[in-house]
């Protein structure tokens, strides 16, 4: 079989959410299949790093799909001439757009329908391609999948599938994983002068809710007189020029880290290091950074009614994204409880056992063959 892959977000020093994804599976995929041959399609010039085995066959088809103008001329025009060239059995693409110019059978995998839910938190452009184009998706591949039963029900809700959908789950990589007290130390050293904190893993964009973070932060430093810092991890994406102004008036403002994009192995020492992981998202469709947290031995506070409760299940503590007091309310409660901090902990180990990289490629690997056939 040969099968051609939708690698453009296989970026060598910008990997996450989709990237991580497709990085995840096919470095496993392609070498547990090495009777089939993979064509990786990129947009810009690849990393060595992503080229796992001698059964894949780099293409770069330029110029960079960044905007959606040039989606519709990647997917539409560049795409199709690979596929044909190459003679692809299936096409899959794993960051919600499929090609609606060519017969190749599609695998699709839509993560979630945030821009449904909140169109605010998206460029103009951005959401009028996708709420004019999904659809076409949705209806044009052959196979679809998700990663969480909460976007499964959630698609199946907005548009109707007739086939049934597969849930790939996500998973975190093994790197996460509980530190001892030395190493914390370390950490705690280096990031905020050896002093406890709450932290944040994600990027700075509307969506994740970070002024209800910060407001939820400023009740717990009020109330309790503490001297815990609040750490947030993560790229400055769209629109975050507001929180950073904002928090250059934040009363608290000494109190907060931000550290930028980390690489994989800092990051999950920082995850290990933190008292708790707070992850106030308004919409995820899985909520990897609180899976992270929970096997890295970290207690997690996070969003209510969205797909982190499926993920975190008794493991967690919740509360209502739009209500800052909530979020402050549960770090107090967190701080003060000793015992419950410690049963999250067991149970955030033992609840992400349940996921692994290794039962997201196999599924996954699953629904690419039932598109050939």
């Amino acid at each position: 079989m040969i099968i051609a892959v939708n690698t453009r977000f296989l970026l060598a020093d910008y990997l996450e959410g989709y990237g991580y994804f497709i990085h995840e599976c096919f470095k496993r995929i392609t070498k547990e299949h090495p009777e089939h041959r993979f064509i990786f399609i990129f947009d810009r010039p690849y990393d060595q790093r992503f080229i796992y085995s001698d059964n894949i066959i780099p293409v770069v088809a330029g110029p960079p799909a960044r905007h959606p103008l040039l989606w519709k001329w990647w997917y539409d025009v560049r795409v199709p001439r690979i596929l044909k060239k190459y003679k692809a059995d299936v096409f899959v693409s794993l960051d919600g757009h499929c090609s609606l110019n060519t017969n190749t059978p599609q695998c699709l995998v839509i993560h979630d329908l945030a821009f449904l839910h909140y169109p605010l938190f998206i460029k103009r452009s951005h959401l009028l391609y996708y709420k004019r184009n999904t659809p076409r998706f949705i209806k044009k591949a052959k196979i679809i999948a998700t990663v969480s039963q909460f976007s499964k029900s959630d698609i199946h809700k907005r548009y109707g599938i007739e086939n049934e959908m597969a849930v790939l789950l996500n998973a975190a990589k093994p790197v996460f994983k509980p530190i001892d007290e030395e190493k914390k130390t370390v950490i705690k050293e280096t990031f905020t002068g050896g002093k406890e904190f709450f932290l944040y893993s994600g990027s700075i964009h509307p969506r994740k809710n970070l002024f209800n973070l910060l407001k939820g932060f400023s009740l717990f430093k009020r109330r309790l007189k503490s001297n815990f810092k609040l750490v947030i991890a993560g790229r400055l994406a769209w629109k975050y020029e507001s929180f950073v102004k904002d928090l250059e008036s934040y009363k608290y403002r000494q109190d907060v880290i931000l550290t930028g994009y980390l690489p994989e192995s800092e990051l999950a020492a920082l995850t290990g290091a933190a008292y708790a992981m707070v992850y106030p998202s308004f919409f995820e469709g899985f909520g990897v950074p609180v899976l992270e947290a929970l096997q890295s031995g970290v207690p997690v506070i996070t969003s209510a009614h969205s797909a982190m409760q499926e993920v975190a299940g008794d493991a967690a503590l919740y509360a209502d994204a739009t209500l800052p007091d909530e979020i402050g309310d549960k770090m107090m409660l967190l701080y003060k409880d000793e015992k419950l901090r410690e049963q999250l902990i067991i149970k955030g180990l033992q609840k992400s056992q349940e996921y692994s990289w290794q039962k997201t490629s196999t599924l996954l690997w699953q629904s690419i063959c039932n598109t050939k056939h």
